[in-house]
């Protein structure tokens, strides 16, 4: 990928970096389609039976953030530009646990460090602060399927919180369908323990966390998560979502509260989740929003695959939305306004 695409303008040179290392290159594609193709299909036929804009019925209701009174706001709250990272940093890891009742939330984190290549474990944070994006995974996959994906967002200057959800990491039954409506939840928990670190002294994240520029991204299950943050579970702490693969189904369309702008990316071969579903829900957004339409792309390899044609290209856009809305960054939002094709393996609509 160049600093430079046709039609886009210069993007930050940081965008431009290849994967963090040379480790891990690719998920085990087989097993991750399996599992998310035997299970979501599950979620999503069960969750179909209810009207798309209420959620699905859990026999055993977990308390979720209340939704905003207020009817959804149309226009985005500007933020006041903060420097757009030149080039791309270091990763540091770290793992936490997150209990919330009886569910038990192990996060990991990613962070831009010190350096300018690799990750390692507890590595200094780079100096500053960064916005924060949490990251829900599709049922039957883990956080490590999407490190890839994650480790290029933190390069590019965000701290990624991912947790592992108690049933949907390794189930394909009930379990795990039923635990896909309790996540929404579960990420508002994690949030509010990851932005706690921020003022925790003599923690190794105190002082790096700009604990008011927050969005919330998933894939597939975790894309439907992301959605039930902005309805049924509205957390008005996010300023934006991201979500890959995902719709609106069990969660329903009900968006509430502040603007908060949405990015949808999608396959239009996806078998899994159908792109019509995730196109649905993209056009409930009442909030400026941009879908990036992969003509040839299926359920995960753009999102999860470096080796994906449309790896990058998924990967180049979703860093752009970040920027425009935790950055406030006016050249990403120009780049994304543009629309049109991207990399000849996508397409953007914008409606910013």
């Amino acid at each position: 990928m160049s600093a430079r695409e046709p039609g886009r303008g210069a993007v930050p040179a940081v965008l431009a970096a290849g994967s963090a290392d040379g480790q891990n290159r690719g998920v085990n594609r087989p097993h991750l389609r399996r599992v998310v193709a035997g299970g979501l299909c599950a979620v999503l036929l069960a969750a179909g039976c209810s009207s798309p804009a209420e959620p699905a019925a859990d026999p055993q209701p977990d308390p979720q953030p209340t939704p905003s009174a207020a009817a959804p706001s149309s226009a985005a709250v500007a933020l006041d530009p903060l420097p757009v990272p030149e080039r791309a940093a270091a990763v540091g890891t770290r793992r936490l646990t997150v209990t919330r009742g009886s569910r038990e939330l192990p996060v990991t984190l990613w962070y831009p460090a010190n350096g300018s290549g690799g990750t390692s474990a507890d590595a200094v944070p780079a100096p500053g602060r960064f916005p924060v994006v949490v990251f829900s995974h599709g049922l039957g996959a883990a956080p490590a399927d999407y490190r890839q994906l994650l480790v290029r967002w933190a390069r590019a200057g965000f701290v990624i919180a991912a947790p592992t959800f108690p049933s949907s990491a390794g189930a394909q039954g009930p379990a795990g369908l039923m635990d896909v409506l309790k996540q929404p939840a579960d990420v508002s928990a994690v949030l509010t323990e990851v932005l706690a670190l921020d003022g925790r002294a003599g923690d190794l994240l105190a002082g790096h966390l700009h604990t008011d520029r927050v969005a919330a991204a998933g894939h597939s299950a975790g894309g439907v998560t992301t959605v039930g943050l902005f309805t049924t579970g509205r957390d008005d702490r996010l300023r934006a979502g991201v979500v890959l693969a995902g719709s609106a189904l069990g969660v329903g369309t009900a968006f509430a509260g502040a603007a908060a702008p949405q990015l949808f990316v999608h396959g239009e071969r996806d078998d899994v989740v159908s792109y019509a579903s995730g196109r649905a829900a993209y056009e409930a957004v009442p909030w400026p929003k941009a879908m990036l339409s992969l003509p040839e792309g299926d359920h995960g390899a753009s999102m999860s695959d470096p080796d994906s044609p449309g790896f990058r290209v998924v990967s180049q856009t979703v860093l752009d939305f970040l920027y425009w809305t935790l950055y406030g960054d006016p050249a990403a939002r120009q780049r994304l306004s543009a629309g049109g094709e991207r990399g000849k393996v996508g397409v953007l609509d914008a409606q910013l």
